[in-house]
């Protein structure tokens, strides 16, 4: 049996403390991922931890760094399932340092309001994504209950 992928996401934030807006990424690669939306992140690399990785992939991928703050609640302490083999934690961020832009694996980067659900859930999220939008909305505070616009 191969090894479990951890995996981390970041909830980039306007501001931890009164938080607005999210920042989320357009994938390009892998194809069947190409044009869809999800939280910046990637691999934890051996020996490093998940908060250190989730730091140089926002610098990798965002050229930013970042303060930050909780976690969001998983339903597994290995983190959001993405697949057979890998779960993604996810940490709510903020931007301390630089201006975000789409230096790998995205092409367009926007931030979106957290208030009104209705525009977030309208994206095209990977898949295994849109239960964490979903969660994160709900701790959040959207106005608009995520169940009641249709899944994508």
């Amino acid at each position: 049996m191969r090894e479990p992928i951890s995996v981390v996401g970041g909830a980039v934030l306007d501001s931890l403390d009164r938080p607005t807006r999210l920042l989320v990424a357009r994938r390009t690669a892998p194809p069947q991922f190409a044009g869809m939306w999800e939280f910046p992140g990637g691999k934890v690399e051996p020996n490093e931890t998940a908060e250190a990785a989730l730091r140089r992939e926002l610098g990798e991928e965002l050229g930013i760094g970042v303060r930050l703050g909780a976690e969001l609640t998983s339903p597994r302490q290995s983190g959001w399932p993405l697949n057979e083999r890998a779960s993604m934690r996810v940490w709510f961020a903020e931007v301390t340092d630089g201006e975000p832009r789409p230096l790998e694996d995205h092409d367009e980067l926007a931030w979106i309001s957290i208030r009104e659900s209705e525009e977030a859930l309208s994206l095209p999220w990977i898949p295994a994504d849109l239960p964490i939008v979903r969660a994160l909305l709900a701790e959040l505070g959207a106005t608009a209950t995520a169940d009641s616009l249709p899944a994508n």
